[in-house]
């Protein structure tokens, strides 16, 4: 009897330690990629400061063949915001009040009301100046939110990725790569590597290929697509005689962006298949291998006919990142940073 009652009383003893030691269990967060919950006052977002959060937020994405939002945005008053709408995965909270407020400021939180959710505060004396802001501060809001989700899906990635690729581009090229884990098609050759996911809707595809680096003026938008160009005719033909992929030149910008700490020059536009009808978006990263002295390029395209492209070449995009180089193998801190915000 004894023993029967010291047993419940350690199992009281560890219920009770455990309770305390453990935080409240979040649930995950709800929604799609790129859905966004914005919660103000209902004036406030008639007005223009509310009709300039939501025209950036429902933007043009860069570099698609067809006009698609970069978010797709639900409104709620303040009222309403409670229930389900506090656990969606993106959320923008705005508050006005000149008696608090002289300016527009952002304050950022993860993980308020569910696991993986990030939300954002934008605090403001008055509508006039949230306009102020967005038009001094363009784009602001859509990288916020969108690098949110490139986080995500690098977190992801880091987990569930392509081993076949992983192996062959550290075989061919010296190099990691966490591509998505549906892509088991490739072709590996000299210099060049291409996989695949082969889907008959929203087929996504990567290449990694390297060239020896010479100068800076490697790192221009003119030397990297002629160097795309003469790649992509030699190892990507068409499914006709002499068509190949070609670079739409009239529809690409070039932007030097960060990765792992590290200068990386960014393509972003359209592809095309000369002798073909076949097109589509493309992100290619070019950076420099120091070690070796040689430049490695890795890009993805998608080719989705009738059907939208954002989610498709954002998560190739995003594999972008995940890019390691001689010296890098260690976890990078592009993968730190993205399992730190998924948590």
């Amino acid at each position: 009897m004894k023993t029967h009652s010291l047993l419940i009383s350690m199992l009281v003893f560890l219920c009770v330690m455990g309770a305390c030691n453990s935080g409240p269990v979040l649930r995950n967060a709800t929604g799609f990629a790129y859905e966004i919950v914005v919660t103000m006052d209902k004036t406030a977002w008639d007005a223009p400061g509310g009709q300039a959060i939501k025209a950036e937020l429902a933007s043009d994405i860069p570099g698609l063949p067809q006009a698609e939002p970069a978010f797709k945005i639900t409104y709620a008053m303040p009222v309403h915001f409670d229930g389900l709408l506090t656990y969606v995965r993106n959320i923008l909270i705005v508050k006005i009040d000149k008696n608090l407020y002289t300016k527009v400021s952002l304050s950022s939180e993860k993980n308020r009301w569910a696991k993986n959710q990030v939300v954002l505060t934008m605090t403001a004396p008055d509508t006039e100046t949230i306009l102020e802001y967005v038009n001094a501060h363009p784009r602001s809001l859509v990288d916020f939110f969108s690098k949110a989700e490139r986080d995500r899906t690098i977190s992801q990635l880091k987990k569930e990725y392509s081993t076949l690729v992983m192996e062959h581009v550290k075989k061919r090229f010296d190099v990691e790569l966490n591509a998505p884990g549906s892509m088991t098609f490739y072709r590996d050759t000299t210099g060049f590597f291409w996989a695949s996911n082969n889907a008959a809707t929203g087929r996504s595809d990567m290449v990694v290929y390297d060239f020896p680096y010479q100068d800076t003026n490697t790192f221009t938008k003119e030397y990297l697509i002629r160097k795309r160009d003469s790649v992509m005719k030699q190892n990507m033909p068409g499914a006709f005689p002499n068509s190949y992929m070609a670079t739409d030149s009239a529809w690409v910008t070039y932007t030097p962006v960060t990765v792992n700490g590290k200068y990386c020059g960014e393509l972003r536009g359209l592809w095309q298949v000369e002798g073909d009808m076949m097109g589509g978006p493309f992100v290619s990263h070019a950076r420099v291998d120091e070690k070796n002295n040689r430049v490695v390029v890795v890009e993805g395209f998608v080719y989705a006919p009738e059907t939208d492209k954002r989610n498709y070449i954002r998560r190739v995009e995003a594999a972008l990142y995940t890019l390691r180089l001689p010296g890098e193998f260690e976890e990078t801190e592009e993968l730190k940073e993205a399992e730190e915000n998924s948590k």
